[in-house]
């Protein structure tokens, strides 16, 4: 098989929301299965990665090119239970991927693991995702945005609440952040509930 046909049976699986290899390879026709052995078939994507998510982006830019409204949002990736944490040696290879302790705010939890961090367009497609460990705030992650959009409008929950990152994207390349703001800030007002409906859009797609 050759890197185009691997590259292109990655992408068609994730398409189709395959996530199992061995559920992949079960519904493959005959004529794919006889050109490369599954194992043999992990180990050339894993070694693509990076032209297969150089394609995934610019199929996303393609999809987003008109696009002006997006939405970005986290999710914790647990890899263990805080209380054998400790004892876990899952992903401690290299000392710059250590996983670590973070707060999920949404749902009121401390985990251990990662961070998962993904933008959005209205429509669905998704323009760029990113993994951090777990203690990095989800502001942070909006320091990246200038390097991905400009032009448009970026919702986010109250965990992106920040006025000098706000200010920062709209003066830096033209991002109009918007969040809800607390209860007990001053001049609050509820959040337009159009944004509230596209906010949904990121957060059932995470969980799926």
């Amino acid at each position: 098989m050759k890197d185009l046909e691997l590259i292109s049976l990655a992408l068609t699986a994730e398409f189709m929301g395959i996530d199992s290899e061995n559920h992949l390879f079960r519904n493959l026709p005959t004529s794919l299965k006889t050109k490369i052995e599954r194992s043999v078939y992990n180990r050339r994507k894993r070694k693509l990665a990076f032209e297969i998510n150089e394609i995934r982006l610019k199929l996303a830019q393609q999809f987003n090119e008109f696009e002006d409204c997006f939405i970005v949002d986290s999710m914790p990736l647990e890899i263990c239970k805080i209380a054998i944490s400790s004892r876990s040696k899952i992903c401690k290879e290299q000392d710059y991927c250590f996983p670590n302790r973070g707060f999920c705010a949404s749902q009121q939890m401390s985990f251990y693991g990662y961070k998962l961090h993904a933008v959005c367009s209205v429509s669905g497609v998704f323009q760029s995702v990113d993994v951090s460990p777990a203690s990095v705030h989800d502001i942070h992650f909006l320091k990246d945005i200038r390097n991905q959009l400009s032009d448009c409008l970026l919702l986010g929950d109250k965990g992106y609440l920040s006025s000098e990152i706000q200010i920062d994207l709209f003066e830096s390349v033209n991002i109009e952040l918007e969040t809800p703001k607390r209860i007990n800030q001053k001049e609050y007002k509820p959040q337009y509930y159009l944004f509230k409906k596209y906010r949904k859009r990121i957060e059932l797609r995470s969980i799926s």
